[in-house]
């Protein structure tokens, strides 16, 4: 039996859920499972959860799957500081937790994997790098599934102004595009409701 298959079954969900195994997925799954047990809630249903996110890697995407915050209930909310920090909070119990990533020895997996993605982004990879590369993710996503959360993060109790929960609007037909969009996401412009994206092309 390979080492794989002893995963457990909801780290295999987020691996099938984000296409491959890494160590940043592996930083979110233990971020979501210490954040759950912390404020011991279980997997939104709704938005009894919120989510606060300080990166778009693949870390993300174990949260999504593991605590049910998601870009579609409005309660999963990004910042784009380029940290591998996670805040949540609990809208039943009003308290939070932030777990901020520890500075961590390198085994040496980084330094190659960063020497092989720059070699994959300018399409001079060959089979056996891509192999590689997933083959040193998937290390690496070991090594953080075996660590204690206290290695790889600080956590600590913290209180923000809880989003509003996520409202359905009427929409209205932009005056430039002719798209319809959600109405409180509109400016008016000489009288007439304009979308953002519209907007965004005019300045």
């Amino acid at each position: 039996m390979e080492t794989k298959d002893l995963l457990p079954d909801d780290f295999k969900r987020c691996v099938e859920f984000h296409g491959h195994m890494c160590g940043g997925l592996a930083m979110g799954y233990q971020a979501s499972k210490a954040a759950l047990a912390w404020l011991k809630e279980n997997r939104a249903m709704d938005e009894e959860l919120v989510a606060i996110v300080e990166n778009d890697a693949c870390g993300v995407d174990a949260v999504q799957v593991l605590t049910g915050c998601t870009f579609g209930k409005g309660n999963f909310i990004f910042h784009d500081y380029g940290k591998m920090a996670f805040t949540f909070f609990s809208r039943k119990t009003g308290k939070g937790v932030r777990l901020a990533p520890k500075p961590r020895p390198d085994s040496g997996i980084s330094d190659r994997l960063k020497a092989l993605f720059e070699k994959k982004q300018n399409k001079t990879a060959t089979d056996e790098d891509l192999a590689l590369i997933d083959q040193l993710g998937e290390k690496r996503a070991m090594e953080t599934l075996a660590l204690p959360v206290g290695e790889l993060f600080a956590l600590s109790e913290t209180t923000v102004p809880l989003p509003p929960k996520a409202q359905i609007k009427p929409s209205l037909v932009c005056h430039r595009c002719g798209e319809p969009a959600m109405a409180t996401k509109m400016e008016t412009v000489d009288g007439h409701p304009v979308c953002r994206g519209c907007l965004a092309k005019a300045s």
